[in-house]
This record gives C-alpha cells, sequence and structure tokens, in this order.
C-alpha cells in the first residue's frame, strides 16, 4: 500500500471497493480506501518567529487545509492536532492575568479543553472554506494520576525562553525548565493514555456520517483519571497528553490502516545536522528500539518515533504502517517519497533514503523539527 500511488489507490478502491468493506473488521459505509488517522503538530499553526495570535493560526490553517482536504478526499480520515504553544501560552496568559500559578484556577486540563475548543474551531474554519465539512470533538482521556511522569515532566509546553527569564518564570511561578536547543521551554507532566471515553462517538461519525471529517483528541485529549473509591467519577489532572502518542492509541482503537505524524521537520535522521547525516525511508519498530532513536530528544521527536513504534506493535491489522514526515510533503509520503515509513517488513530492518542530505543553513529547521 505505501509503494503504491495516491492515483493507484484510488483506482484499486473503485474496483475493489466490496472486496475492501468486507475485508475490514470495521463498519465500512465509504468506498474511501483506508481508514487513516493524521497527527498535525501544534507548530504547525504556529511559525517559529510569528506571535502565537488568532489571525496567524487562521493563516497558518488556510495555508494547512488543501493538504488535508485532499487526504480526506482519498481516505478514511480522522484529524488530530497538537496544542503546546497554544495551551502553554493560555497558562502564561492566566498566570500574567493574576500574578500567580494557581492550579486550582488554572489546571492543565481546563486550558487543554479551551485549546481543544479554539483550535477546533481554526481548524474547522480553514476546512470549510476549502469544501470540507468537520466535527471537531472534545475528548477527555484517562491517565494514570500516579504515573512516573509526574516525577519528570517533559512535555514541552508555550514559548521559548533565555536562560534568564527562565530562571526567574521558574522562582516566580514555580514552572520546571528545561533546555530546548538554545533556549528554554516550560515542560509539564506527560502521562500515557489509558482510555479514551469518546472513541465510540469518533467510530459512529465514521460510519454514520462518512462526509465529516471527525476531529479528536486534540493536544492528546483533555487529561482526567477516575476515583478510587467511585470509578464512574471523572477528576481533572494537571498534565498534557502526546498528541502523537494519543494518536496512536486512538489510531489502535478505531483499526485504522495507517497513522501518520505531519511534523515541519521532515522523517527520523541519523546525526541530523550533521555532515554524516542521512534520512530513514523505511524503518521497522525493532529496528528503531534497538539503534534508541529519538532518546535523546524525549520532549519533542522521541515521543513521535514511540508513538509511531507502539501503533504498528500494537495494531491487529496486517501491513500496519505509520509514517513520520513533512507537513508540505504529506501528499508523498504514501508512495513513500518523503519521510520515513514505519513497518514490520523492511529487509534489514532498515532502508537509507539516497542522495538526499541536509541543506546548509539547516540550523532553524532543526529546532523545529525537535519541537512538533
Amino acid at each position: 500500500m505505501i509503494a503504491a500511488s495516491r492515483h493507484s489507490l484510488r483506482k484499486a478502491a473503485s474496483h475493489l471497493t466490496k472486496a475492501a468493506v468486507s475485508s475490514r473488521s470495521y463498519s465500512a459505509t465509504t468506498s474511501l480506501n483506508d481508514r487513516i488517522v493524521v497527527a498535525v503538530g501544534g507548530n504547525a499553526l504556529q511559525r517559529r518567529g510569528e506571535r502565537l495570535t488568532i489571525e496567524n493560526m487562521l493563516k497558518a490553517a488556510a495555508e494547512m487545509a488543501p493538504t488535508i482536504a485532499s487526504l480526506a478526499e482519498d481516505h478514511e480520515l480522522v484529524l488530530t492536532h497538537g496544542n503546546g504553544p497554544q495551551v502553554g501560552e493560555l497558562a502564561l496568559e492566566r498566570s500574567a492575568a493574576t500574578h500567580q500559578w494557581t492550579p486550582t484556577q488554572h489546571s492543565f486540563d481546563v486550558l487543554g479543553a479551551e485549546s481543544m475548543g479554539q483550535i477546533g474551531y481554526v481548524l474547522a474554519q480553514a476546512l470549510s472554506s476549502v469544501g470540507c465539512t468537520t466535527a471537531p470533538i472534545i475528548c477527555q482521556v484517562v491517565v494514570d494520576p500516579q504515573d512516573d511522569a509526574f516525577r519528570d515532566p517533559s512535555k514541552f509546553v508555550g514559548p521559548i525562553y533565555g536562560a534568564k527569564e527562565a530562571t526567574a518564570l521558574s522562582q516566580s511561578l514555580g514552572w520546571v525548565m528545561k533546555p530546548d536547543g538554545e533556549y528554554f521551554r516550560r515542560v509539564v507532566p506527560s502521562p500515557p493514555p489509558q482510555e479514551i471515553l469518546q472513541v465510540d462517538a469518533i467510530k459512529t461519525l465514521l460510519e454514520k456520517c462518512p462526509s465529516l471529517l471527525p476531529i479528536a483528541c486534540g493536544g492528546g485529549g483533555i487529561p482526567v483519571s477516575r476515583i478510587p473509591s467511585n470509578p464512574r467519577t471523572l477528576t481533572g489532572v494537571e498534565a498534557v497528553i502526546d498528541k502523537d502518542v494519543c494518536g496512536a492509541k486512538l489510531a489502535n482503537e478505531l483499526d485504522a490502516d495507517g497513522y501518520i505524524i505531519l511534523t515541519d521537520g521532515g522523517g527520523i535522521w541519523q546525526n541530523f545536522g550533521k555532515p554524516t547525516a542521512r534520512e530513514m525511508k523505511l524503518a521497522t519498530p525493532e529496528y528503531l528500539l534497538g539503534t534508541k532513536a529519538g532518546k535523546n530528544f524525549p520532549g519533542s521527536m522521541g515521543p513521535k518515533i514511540q508513538a509511531a513504534i507502539d501503533f504498528v506493535q500494537n495494531s491487529k491489522k496486517d501491513g500496519a504502517w505509520a509514517a513520520i514526515g513533512d507537513l508540505k510533503d504529506a501528499g508523498k509520503i504514501f508512495s513513500n517519497e518523503e519521510g520515513t515509513v514505519v513497518k514490520e517488513d523492511v529487509p534489514e530492518g532498515i532502508v537509507w533514503r539516497e542522495s538526499k542530505v541536509v541543506a546548509a543553513g539547516k540550523k532553524e529547521s532543526k529546532d523545529q523539527h525537535r519541537t512538533g
């Protein structure tokens, strides 16, 4: 499937619709070829060097919309998105307004819900302008409040700061700050998702309303936990779930054929930014785990690679695949012309791209690549 072009896929689908439907373990009501979950980073709505404003978000979404709409025409699509810059900005605004950080007033579950509504609206408006009707869904995601992630925060949120400014914010607001390239950003706990509460609603939309594009689990979903004494009762959690990890779980629960993580920095590279840099074309989960790919970037590229691995290894579908690639190259990922595809059946575990090097002056792109 990966090696075929989208035109070939559509042509095959038109002749084999009945066979494709009967071979699926989920209910299929359309002739669209495959069920794909696509994850877009929050940074795609905030370009480096631009202020995080609604105007700039709408502009970025408008640029992105034709690509997403094209994928939705050819496939049964579910869209998810990040919210790191947006939720961090909301937290900063609240702290500035009250001159302090009080979790009971500014908990990240509430800020996550706000950013989910904000970004969902921006994406819905942009996609509507290119003829793609969407259904943004507010999703709650259960996490374990005792997870180790709460002892070692790793999820970057909000803008970048210089060393002195980061130290001042840490001392005045109690924020945990960690290096992100040459700068510093706030980090918050990012526990793994255990349960997506609205997954049945998403399935219903796919099966009963095939003309709609669901936008789900934005920002990794709203983090909640169950009260041990009464598991039906939920309470918010001070955390931000990684959208790529949650997207992988969503893709598995939807029995998706593929999972695509769109970045603003391309696929998976070895020795990125160095003269010996080379990009992976195909890789197995075992190769990525064995080489500890992305482990040096636990707040950015690491979760993306782990999410791709998780989806492929946990999928019940033969030939399941994941891909990491640049948003602008989304259409070429299906033919494996761009990005990195992760799947089980790869000769010797790895195939490298030929004659592709990191161009001079890529330092900025490297930073973007690490913070999707």
